[in-house]
């Protein structure tokens, strides 16, 4: 599984009926870890079959025999849809897109205010390394005079409650007196 995520493939073709592994498990962890486009296709031709598929993140769901021109229009369709996914930087266990600010995470996605995305966005440019008070006001307002410290404590709090509501593995922690950083959870845990 490692070795497709590494080599990032351009699309997913993922037969169910594979020896040793089901390509159900395969297509849910792959749609859990990456954002890459899945086009299954396989000689299981249950609705049921498709239904589960599609309900693991399978984009797409062909059955063979399947007509040469049909699979390769699909696969040019789902092409164009991820087209402009590479707007998405990755966390440890999810993926936010900085233009839409969705998250991506546990077979779910969710679309963050636009405060929250940037302040989470800052914070991935800059994984475990401290963030000061400052950089987080520029992300959000572009300067840092005449900001209400408190204004920025309320969109902290709201991003941080949002983490914790999705159970993400990284979580922002305060270092009193210099600003913050985005730190793996059971690090935090240790503490």
């Amino acid at each position: 599984m490692d070795e497709i995520i590494q080599a990032a493939p351009g699309l997913v073709l993922l037969d169910i009926n594979l020896p040793g592994i089901s390509g159900f498990d395969i297509c849910r962890e792959l749609k859990c870890r990456a954002m890459l486009p899945v086009l299954v296709l396989t000689s299981r031709d249950q609705m049921k079959d498709e239904l589960h598929a599609l309900h693991l993140g399978a984009d797409e769901y062909l059955t063979k025999p399947c007509r040469k021109e049909r699979l390769l229009a699909r696969a040019a369709n789902l092409l164009r849809r991820y087209e402009g996914r590479s707007q998405l930087r990755p966390g440890m266990d999810f993926l936010l897109d900085s233009q839409t600010y969705a998250l991506y995470i546990h077979d779910q996605s969710v679309v963050l205010p636009q405060n929250q995305g940037r302040l989470l966005e800052v914070f991935l440019a800059q994984p475990d390394e401290l963030v000061t008070k400052e950089t987080l006001c520029m992300a959000l307002w572009g300067t840092t005079e005449y900001i209400d410290e408190n204004a920025l404590q309320v969109n902290l709090s709201r991003l941080k409650k949002t983490m914790k509501e999705l159970a993400m593995a990284q979580q922002i922690e305060t270092v009193r007196g210099l600003g913050y950083r985005l730190i793996a959870k059971e690090k935090r845990d240790e503490t």
